[in-house]
């Protein structure tokens, strides 16, 4: 479900054109406000990050904007990567418009919450509180809606969620709020988005393939290799997936 399997940037983009749009527009505008030096990109900057002030006397977009904003580069890499991870099979199975929803909704709860509870002088940014809320929607497959999601992938959105909510305390410069709302808002949109949807299938994707017959699925596939026992593969996987992710999503906000 989290693994890719595309052969190429532009199939992933053709089969997954939101993630694609969020991941180009957050690398698009760190470029813009980090690296060129320009004047247009501190006026992005200023005028997009989350502050709570600026929030309390009106400018209500402040908390949209700082999910489209990232401090450095790792910041802005390891989000997009915990985006082209998780979001995909959320955007096949929920529909572009509800995966949108679910992805702002839970952002915008997220900073609604650091303007609620945090100080008046805080400012952030970075898109950590909505991709806690796809972990939020994931989290609520594997309690409600079992037949959505197999038993590897909630075994691996369990171990990264746990891990993640641990060193949210325990990591400086983290916005808790936004991390642990933003779970919490994802995890109530759930049942407003999942209804009438599918488990996801990467072969969903691939029926203008089906003419070639590498691409057809060999449901006897997984059970001709068995060198390596199946499940030290999949901890390798997990453990170096989410290290990453973890990073990422701890990363300064």
């Amino acid at each position: 479900m989290f693994i890719r399997n595309e052969r190429s940037i532009k199939e992933f983009i053709q089969n997954y054109p939101v993630v694609s749009v969020l991941v180009i527009i957050n690398l698009i505008l760190w470029f813009v406000v980090n690296f060129l030096g320009l004047p247009i990109g501190r006026e992005i900057y200023y005028w997009g990050v989350g502050s709570n002030f600026m929030v309390a006397a009106g400018e209500y977009w402040r908390l949209v904007t700082p999910i489209f904003l990232h401090g450095d580069l790792m910041h802005a890499l390891f989000n997009s990567f915990s985006l082209v991870l998780f979001g995909p099979a959320l955007e096949q199975m929920l529909g572009k418009s509800k995966f949108l929803i679910a992805f702002f909704g839970a952002g915008i709860i997220a900073n609604a919450a650091t303007y609620l509870f945090a100080p008046l002088n805080y400012t952030h940014l970075g898109a950590s509180g909505a991709i806690f809320g796809l972990f939020g929607i994931y989290t609520f497959m594997v309690l409600f809606r079992k037949h959505l999601i197999d038993y590897s992938s909630s075994q691996m959105i369990t171990t990264i969620l746990i891990i993640s909510l641990v060193m949210t305390f325990l990591r400086n410069n983290i916005n808790i709020y936004a991390h642990i709302f933003g779970f919490i808002g994802g995890f109530a949109i759930a049942p407003l988005v999942l209804t009438k949807v599918r488990p996801y299938s990467p072969w969903r994707n691939r029926r203008r393939y089906q003419d070639d017959d590498s691409l057809q699925f060999d449901p006897n596939r997984w059970n001709k290799k068995r060198r390596i026992p199946p499940v030290i593969k999949k901890n390798a996987f997990w453990i170096l997936l989410g290290i990453l992710v973890i990073f990422g999503l701890l990363s300064k906000l």
